[in-house]
């Protein structure tokens, strides 16, 4: 049974405790914005559809389950098979679970009640199911508001809520993605708590990787450091993607860590280690990528490239503020790490040829600098960095916390 208890999630007094006010707020969040939509009826229904459990093939067997994305925002609900409801008028919150056979509780443990639901979950109110269809009528709504998007960074579509009787409501597909989309890129408060909860305890498993790392281990070894700790001291049941341990020329493979490439290769005296990991606590992830060289002695190029990126990351955390546009911040940071490095002899010409002429530091390519995600924590901690070239690639090491520029 999840560790839902009293409106809260929580995995030990170790861990973070999330309350279900969260979702609630959320929730209230989205109908104002589509109460301000003039294209939107108030008398509509949001109507979404969570994950489902599946197995492994033909097998009984599966993955441990993960909620979908936008329900998760919407309910904080860890069980597989479920529908949600909002009502655009008055925020009525509706879950809807699986009917469960009594002998699932042989298996899988006691069967919650509607009631154990609604308290867990905080919400208005509970039913079944397969009674969907029957809900909806009674509410009588305009039209019910299905989630119909594409996601910008996959190119795959949204999960559109679909159950029996859905074609005897008007459906409108067209409005909800955008609108609860641009909710989920504003965080709350208390989304902010879990957010920085969970960057913490992944930058707290990467400096443990760090401390443990040895030359001769294989880079697998690295990555059960790391999820092995985001588990056991933070409850990060998941990752937030498939964990990249790149040392040496693997670390300029962008995905490095797929089936086909399982994070296998012996790590060596020297190699520089890209480790691109974050956990997960409770669908909220995190995403940190460090480098450093496996003996923790950096060269002088190495020195040269870390220092650049430092330098291009304090200067977008001196000029970025509200209303800064994203695009400018990525040419300071390119003008930076240019004049850093043609200064320190890697580069040479005019930097304002060289911006002229587009020479710059793709922050998604394999070969050049890298300056993406910066992150920072209390000043007893460190600074996140991302930089690379070529194989080289270097931003964090636990030894420069007062002196974050290398000697």
């Amino acid at each position: 049974m999840s560790q839902l208890r009293s409106a809260y999630y929580s995995l030990g007094e170790h861990t973070l405790s999330v309350p279900a006010a969260l979702f609630a707020l959320n929730r209230q969040r989205l109908v104002e914005r589509l109460q301000n939509n003039p294209k939107i009826n108030r008398n509509s229904v949001v109507i979404l559809q969570g994950g489902s459990d599946e197995s492994r093939y033909c097998s009984d067997v599966g993955p441990v389950f993960r909620q979908e994305s936008y329900f998760h925002w919407s309910f904080g609900v860890l069980e597989p098979d479920c529908f949600g409801c909002i009502g655009v008028g008055d925020g009525r919150s509706i879950l809807f679970v699986p009917r469960l056979p009594d002998e699932y509780a042989v298996w899988m443990g006691k069967i919650p009640t509607l009631d154990d639901y609604k308290q867990r979950y905080d919400v208005d109110s509970v039913f079944y199911v397969d009674q969907v269809a029957e809900q909806l009528k009674n509410l009588k709504p305009h039209s019910l508001l299905t989630l119909n998007g594409t996601n910008s960074d996959s190119g795959k579509t949204c999960r559109e809520a679909v159950f029996d009787g859905i074609s005897e409501f008007k459906v409108e597909s067209g409005l909800l993605h955008a609108e609860i989309a641009e909710c989920r890129v504003i965080k709350t408060e208390m989304e902010m708590q879990v957010l920085r909860y969970v960057c913490d305890i992944s930058a707290k498993a990467h400096v443990e990787v760090m401390k443990k790392i040895r030359s001769g281990m294989k880079e697998y070894q690295c990555e059960a450091i790391f999820t092995n700790y985001c588990y056991y001291n933070g409850g990060c049941r998941h990752s937030s993607y498939t964990c990249i341990c790149g040392s040496g020329n693997n670390g300029s493979v962008l995905h490095y860590g797929h089936a086909g490439a399982p994070n296998d290769k012996t790590i060596n005296d020297g190699d520089m280690c890209l480790f691109d990991m974050g956990g997960e606590y409770y669908c909220y992830t995190s995403d940190i990528t460090c480098s450093f060289p496996s003996n923790g002695k950096f060269t002088r190029e190495q020195k040269i490239v870390y220092n650049a990126v430092l330098e291009a990351n304090q200067a977008v955390f001196k000029a970025i503020k509200p209303g800064v546009c994203w695009v400018d911040m990525h040419v300071l940071a390119n003008r930076v790490m240019l004049t850093y490095l043609r200064d320190n002899g890697i580069l040479q010409g005019d930097i304002d040829a060289m911006m002229k002429s587009e020479i710059k530091i793709d922050p998604m390519s394999v070969n050049p600098i890298r300056l993406i995600w910066q992150q920072h924590f209390n000043p007893t901690d460190w600074v996140i960095l991302w930089g690379a070239m070529s194989t080289m690639w270097v931003d964090i090491w636990k030894d420069v916390l007062n002196d974050q520029r290398l000697r």
